[in-house]
C-alpha cells in the first residue's frame, strides 16, 4: 500500500527527485573523499613535514567540503518541496474522495477517523518522503561507497565490517519488529481520542447541563492514558536504538584501533590509512543507522498509507451516472415509485415500497413517528442515499441518471439539523447562490422571518457566524438555513422538520410568506407538528418505513388511524379541524 501510494502521487515530482538523487550522490561522494584526503595529509604531509602539501591538500578539502554543503542544501530544498507537494496532493485526494461519499460511507469510517486520516496519517507518510530524500537516498550510496573506500585503504581489517554491520542490523531489526504492532495500534487510539474530544466540544452544552464534566473528563483521561501508555511503550523501544548504535560504533572503533595498531606496527598500513579506515567504518555504520532509522518510520508510514488507501479505494455507493441524462423539462415533478431502502446487513428495510407523487404548485407533507424513515426519504432525493429497490424521478428522469450538479441545482434542501459555516451571514446565504445580490439576500431573510434579528446585528449581512452557527439560537439557525434555500430559487423545496425550533406564531408567519414564493415549485415538508402541515395539499403518513395513508388532513382523520393517533397526541382533532 505504501509503495502504491508513493508511486501514484510522486510521479508528478520525477524531475525534483532526480535532482535530489544527483545532488545526494555528489554530496555523498564528496563526503567519502574527505577521509582519503585527510589520510594523505597525515601520511604525505605531516609524516614528511611537507607544509606545502598540507596546504594544497587542505585547500582541496575546503573545496570538497563546500561542494558537499551546497549539494546537501540543494538536496534538502528539493526534497522538502517534493514532500510538501506530496502531502498537499494526498490531502486533496482524500478530501475530494470524502466529498464524493454518501452518508453511508461517512458513517462507516466516522468523522474523527476521516479527520485523522487526512491530517496525522498524511503527515506520517509525508515525513517519510522528506526523510527518504534526505537520508534514505544517502544511506546506500554512503554504505557502498564507504565499503569501497575502506577496502581501498586496507583489506586486512575488512572483516570488522563483516561483523559490525550485521550485528547492528540484527539488533535494531529486533527492536523494529516489536515496534510495528504498537505503531498500528497508536493510529487507532488517536482516532479514539479525536472522537471523544470532538464529541465533547460539540456537546459541551449537554455535558454542562447534565453536570457530566467529571465523567467526560474521566472518559477522555482513559482514552488519553491508553494512547500515552502505548506511545511510551513504543518510545521506550525506540529509545533503545540510539544506545545500541552507539555501543556498536564505539566497540567497532576500539576494534579498528586495536587491530589496526598491530598492522601499523608491522608496517602493513600507515597511520593515515588507519584513520581513514576508521572514518569509513563509522560512515558505513552511520549509513546503516540512517537506514534502520528509516526502517522505524516505514512501518508506521505503511500503516498510515493503508488507512489512506482504504479511503481512496472506497467507492461511493452513490455513483454519478456514466451517461447523464438531461430532463426534457424543469418543472420539479418528484415521483417515488415503489422505493425501498435496506442498509447492508440490516435485518429489516428502512423504507418499504414507498410510492407517492409531489407535483409543482402543491405542498406535500410527510409525517410519522420517530424512526419512520421521513428524513431518509428526503435524503434519497438529494442522493445522500440511493434506493435499493424502486426509482425516484425528477421531471421524469431517475435521479441516478441525472448529472449530480443538475439534480442539486434543482433542489433546495433545509436539513433537520441546519448547519452554518464559519464566516458571515451573507457568506452562508450565498452558499445557495454565489451571485445573489444584497437585495436578494434581504428578500430571502424577510421571507424566512430572519430579517429582524440580522438587522439588529451591528454588521448586518456581514455579521460573523461561528462554526456550526453556535453564536445564534436554534430558531435563528433554522431561519437562516431556510433563507439560504430561498436564495437558490430551486424547483423543489425539501424542508426536513425545518420549523421545529420556531414558535407557533413565527411558524405561521413564515409559512404564509413562503406560499407566494413557492407557488410554482414542488414543496415537500417533513414535520412533527400537525399544525405545520394541516393546510398541505397532500399529507403522507409513514409508519415503520411504509406509507399507511395519503390524503388531505380531513380525509386522513377519517381513514388513517395512525394519523388520528398523531393528531390526538398533540391536540384534539376537533380543535384542528
Amino acid at each position: 500500500m505504501l509503495v502504491r501510494l508513493l508511486r501514484g502521487h510522486l510521479r508528478a515530482y520525477t524531475r525534483p527527485l532526480q535532482f535530489v538523487v544527483a545532488l545526494q550522490l555528489i554530496g555523498t561522494m564528496a563526503s567519502l573523499y574527505l577521509p582519503s584526503l585527510n589520510a594523505d595529509i597525515i601520511d604525505q604531509g605531516i609524516a614528511k613535514g611537507d607544509t606545502g602539501y598540507i596546504l594544497r591538500a587542505g585547500g582541496w578539502m575546503l573545496l570538497v567540503t563546500l561542494v558537499q554543503i551546497v549539494c546537501s542544501i540543494g538536496a534538502v530544498w528539493y526534497g522538502a518541496r517534493t514532500a510538501m507537494g506530496f502531502g498537499r496532493d494526498v490531502r486533496a485526494a482524500v478530501f475530494h474522495r470524502v466529498g464524493e461519499f454518501s452518508a453511508r460511507e461517512v458513517n462507516r469510517f466516522g468523522a474523527p477517523s476521516l479527520i485523522t486520516r487526512n491530517t496525522n496519517d498524511v503527515q506520517q507518510v509525508q515525513m517519510l518522503v522528506l526523510l527518504s530524500c534526505t537520508m534514505m537516498v544517502t544511506a546506500p550510496i554512503m554504505c557502498i561507497g564507504g565499503v569501497i573506500m575502506a577496502l581501498r585503504e586496507d583489506v586486512g581489517l575488512s572483516w570488522l565490517m563483516v561483523v559490525a554491520v550485521p550485528v547492528l542490523v540484527l539488533a535494531i531489526g529486533v527492536v523494529i519488529v516489536r515496534m510495528v504492532p504498537k505503531f498500528r495500534a497508536m493510529q487507532t487510539r488517536i482516532d479514539g481520542v479525536n472522537r471523544i474530544l470532538r464529541e465533547q466540544i460539540t456537546g459541551i452544552r449537554v455535558v454542562r447541563a447534565f453536570v457530566r464534566e467529571p465523567q467526560e473528563t474521566e472518559r477522555f483521561g482513559t482514552a488519553n492514558s491508553e494512547l500515552t501508555a502505548l506511545a511510551v511503550s513504543a518510545g521506550r523501544l525506540q529509545a533503545l536504538i540510539f544506545p545500541i548504535v552507539m555501543l556498536v560504533l564505539n566497540v567497532s572503533s576500539v576494534a579498528v584501533l586495536w587491530f589496526g595498531a598491530g598492522r601499523v606496527e608491522a608496517g602493513q598500513m600507515q597511520v593515515g590509512a588507519l584513520t581513514a579506515f576508521l572514518a569509513y567504518l563509522l560512515q558505513i555504520l552511520m549509513a546503516v543507522m540512517m537506514a534502520t532509522f528509516m526502517a522505524i518510520m516505514i512501518p508506521r508510514a505503511a500503516v498510515c498509507a493503508e488507512r489512506i488507501i482504504e479511503v481512496l479505494d472506497t467507492e461511493s455507493s452513490v455513483a454519478p451516472p456514466s451517461r447523464p441524462v438531461t430532463p426534457p423539462r424543469a418543472d420539479g415533478q418528484l415521483v417515488f415509485d415503489r422505493v425501498s431502502l435496506r442498509y447492508p446487513g440490516a435485518a429489516a428495510p428502512v423504507l418499504r415500497e414507498v410510492s407517492l407523487t409531489a407535483s409543482p404548485g402543491r405542498t406535500t407533507a410527510i409525517i410519522g413517528s420517530t424512526g419512520a424513515g421521513k428524513t431518509t426519504l428526503l435524503s434519497m432525493v438529494a442522493r445522500l442515499f440511493d434506493a435499493t429497490e424502486g426509482t425516484i424521478s425528477v421531471d421524469g428522469v431517475d435521479v441516478r441518471d441525472l448529472e449530480p450538479e443538475v439534480l442539486w441545482r434543482r433542489i433546495g434542501l433545509v436539513p433537520q439539523r441546519p448547519y452554518l459555516f464559519s464566516g458571515t451571514v451573507a457568506g452562508n446565504l450565498r452558499h445557495g447562490n454565489p451571485d445573489a445580490t444584497d437585495d436578494e439576500l434581504w428578500a430571502a431573510l424577510e421571507i424566512a422571518q430572519a430579517k429582524g434579528f440580522v438587522q439588529a446585528m451591528p454588521e448586518g449581512l456581514d455579521a460573523p457566524v461561528a462554526q456550526g452557527g453556535t453564536n445564534v439560537s436554534g430558531g435563528q439557525r433554522q431561519r437562516l438555513a431556510i433563507a439560504r434555500a430561498l436564495v437558490r430559487r430551486p424547483e423543489i423545496y425539501l424542508f426536513d422538520d425545518s420549523f421545529s425550533a420556531l414558535d407557533l406564531t413565527t411558524d405561521a408567519r413564515l409559512r404564509a410568506a413562503l406560499r407566494p414564493v413557492t407557488a410554482s415549485a414542488t414543496v415537500v415538508i417533513v414535520a412533527q407538528r400537525v399544525s405545520t402541515i394541516v393546510d398541505a395539499d397532500q399529507i403522507v403518513v409513514l409508519e415503520d418505513g411504509a406509507v399507511v395513508g395519503i390524503g388531505r388532513h380531513d380525509d386522513l382523520l377519517e381513514s388513517c388511524p395512525t394519523y388520528v393517533e398523531i393528531v390526538e397526541s398533540q391536540l384534539s382533532a376537533e380543535a384542528v379541524a
